[in-house]
């Protein structure tokens, strides 16, 4: 099912052509990008209204859409989402990394499994069931996906490889693109190039100030949005990230952990426009 072109103010429509199994080799769908200088706010802990100037926003794929102008859609396509695991973990045994017999978890989110993306059969069947979720973001109403733990292989004690994810993630972009909708990278500067090659529109990047990579992601692509967290760049550092010419355009500071607005820990600030 291809969605129809929506015209807005500043928003880029481009065509993709789609070479997907079952589809025909010229099935062309319109997908939109996010405008460059984007009023943008990454509400991943809890949706809420966002603040004034706002135009594009990321959420969860359970969530609603803020529908301000443009929606982002958070799948996890590489490791499974932490209220999901043990039922995936029953259901879908030989789809997970193991170590021991058990699930691998991410060590930095030890309540979410990685997926084992090392076969192709593999591959074609978590590609299914995650396909089912990006269905859910077109039916949702969202414009885009973005797709989380890209780097998962960096985590798997070695069962898998940088190919590996590289060729789900291209699937990924396929079946969205088929969906009418555009795929955006998250984090893993070191597969911009092969990622924006096998089909990606836009780049999600978090701390790229923080960890020097920003300039990686804008060589690789025309839209970058990235989010700064309070407990590594903090404010100050934030203000004079702003103030260098070389930053993303779009740029904002968020607390560590999403939190809604309203919540005591609450932070968000963006960049003045450049």
């Amino acid at each position: 099912m291809v969605r129809p072109t929506l015209t807005a103010p500043g928003l880029l429509t481009l065509a993709v052509t789609l070479a997907l199994s079952g589809c025909a080799a010229d099935s062309v769908a319109q997908v939109r990008q996010p405008p460059a200088d984007a009023g943008f706010d990454y509400q991943l802990g809890g949706a809420y209204d966002p603040p004034e100037g706002v135009t594009v926003v990321e959420r969860d794929r359970t969530a609603a859409p803020a529908d301000l102008g443009y929606d982002i859609c958070y799948v996890n396509g590489f490791q499974t989402q932490p209220e999901a695991s043990a039922s995936f973990a029953q259901a879908h045994p030989e789809l997970l990394v193991t170590a021991s017999g058990e699930p691998l978890v991410d060590p930095g989110w030890p309540d979410e499994f990685i997926y084992d993306t090392s076969t192709e059969a593999n591959r074609a069947a978590i590609a299914e069931l995650v396909g089912d979720e990006i269905l859910d973001c077109q039916r949702g109403g969202y414009d885009a996906v973005e797709f989380d733990n890209l780097d998962s292989y960096l985590r798997s004690d070695g069962a898998l490889a940088e190919a590996d994810n590289v060729a789900l993630a291209t699937r990924y972009a396929q079946l969205t693109h088929d969906a009418g909708l555009a795929v955006a990278q998250k984090n893993a500067v070191e597969l911009a190039s092969k990622l924006r090659d096998a089909g990606f529109d836009f780049a999600i990047t978090e701390s790229c100030v923080q960890f020097d990579e920003c300039a990686d992601y804008a060589e690789a692509y025309p839209v970058v949005l990235d989010i700064e967290y309070t407990d590594e760049l903090g404010e100050a550092g934030f203000t004079a990230a702003c103030e260098a010419p070389e930053r993303p355009t779009t740029m904002i500071l968020r607390d560590p952990k999403l939190v809604a607005a309203g919540d005591p820990d609450y932070v968000f600030e963006a960049c003045p426009q450049a």
